[in-house]
């Protein structure tokens, strides 16, 4: 119940524009780096200053309009400048959606290419963040179009997809992030039971590892990833093929932890002032990651669930407000 509250939560696009009125007010800071990419390069700072590498994700929910998307494509194109300008060590991740793939597949496929290509000039990476049941194929068709061209891009495989373990061996020679999915996908295409996700997520991080050019484990349960420390230990895995993976904000004493150790480690930087929809994405994302955030977003004195819930309320309240007094001060004019 609380997983399809915050899913509905992050699709009210009422509350999504009142969010970028009110800024960060509701805590959402402690997991987006930023609003704009001058504070978004200051955070990337920071981490390289500890040895973690990050790929910045520039925020968008609802793009079915042109103008949305170049604007989009633009923000991304300026952020890789000021990556190679200030010397950072950083990639992007994108989403095909935010591009135009719900206008027009070859729009967002040239809108892609410009990227691309720009990074490719710098040297960086591009991950082709992937999404929901029905963005999946189509993501995969750019991706086969993109590498045609270019071998700075790669894409995600999500575990709870039945297709997964055939999409990882169909990408194995490109650089992928290995996650166990986010959106909430029915029965005929993906697992459903968490044991039956976590088995398939762990089962093709290994294949990747022994098998792949290059495997980003993105999670945050400490139990997978020491499961994993002990797997490569084994097999003699070098450090050089892989990397550990978190959202920028939760858990970071072990992120922090991971780098002192000497592994490779990349946080996944949100900046933008669309953060509405993806801060309740990671709060409906799995039960975990309300206590990973709950601290760090709420006053120590008030650290629940129905914090978060009332925070994501009283925001609604607001624009309530907002109105009533608008309309009261056109009342009292008249």
């Amino acid at each position: 119940m609380i997983k399809d509250l915050f899913i509905g939560l992050s699709k009210n696009q009422l509350l999504n524009q009142a969010a970028k009125k009110y800024g960060l007010r509701l805590g959402a800071q402690s997991v987006v780096a930023g609003t704009n990419l001058e504070e978004t390069m200051k955070s990337i700072k920071e981490l390289n200053s500890l040895g973690i590498s990050c790929t910045v994700d520039n925020l968008g929910e609802f793009v079915f309009e042109r103008s949305e998307a170049i604007k989009a494509k633009e923000q991304i194109l300026k952020a890789i400048d000021m990556i190679n300008t200030n010397q950072l060590d950083a990639h992007i991740s994108l989403k095909a959606t935010q591009l135009g793939l719900d206008i027009d597949y070859d729009f967002c496929l040239n809108n892609l290419k410009e990227i691309v290509e720009k990074a490719s000039n710098y040297h960086m990476f591009i991950n082709i963040d992937m999404e929901d049941q029905s963005h999946l194929q189509p993501s995969f068709d750019i991706l086969d179009e993109l590498s045609k061209e270019f071998d700075n891009v790669g894409t995600v495989i999500q575990a709870y997809f039945y297709r997964a373990e055939e999409d990882l061996q169909k990408y194995k020679n490109f650089r992928l992030r290995i996650v166990k999915g986010a959106y909430k996908e029915s029965g005929e295409h993906a697992f459903q039971e968490k044991q039956e996700i976590d088995a398939n997520f762990i089962k093709l991080i290994k294949w990747h590892l022994l098998n792949g050019k290059f495997t980003s484990i993105a999670t945050h349960d400490h139990r997978v990833i020491n499961q994993i420390k002990s797997f490569v230990k084994e097999h003699k895995i070098p450090k050089e093929k892989f990397e550990f993976q978190m959202l920028y904000g939760f858990r970071k004493e072990l992120q922090f932890g991971l780098a002192k150790e000497g592994y490779n480690f990349c946080t996944y930087v949100p900046f933008g002032e669309d953060w509405y929809g993806y801060f309740m994405r990671r709060l409906a994302e799995r039960p975990q990651n309300l206590k990973l955030v709950a601290s760090q977003v709420l006053n120590k004195k008030t650290n629940t669930v129905i914090g978060l819930t009332a925070g994501a309320f009283l925001l609604g309240r607001v624009i309530g407000l907002n109105k009533y007094n608008k309309i009261s001060s056109v009342k009292e004019q008249k």
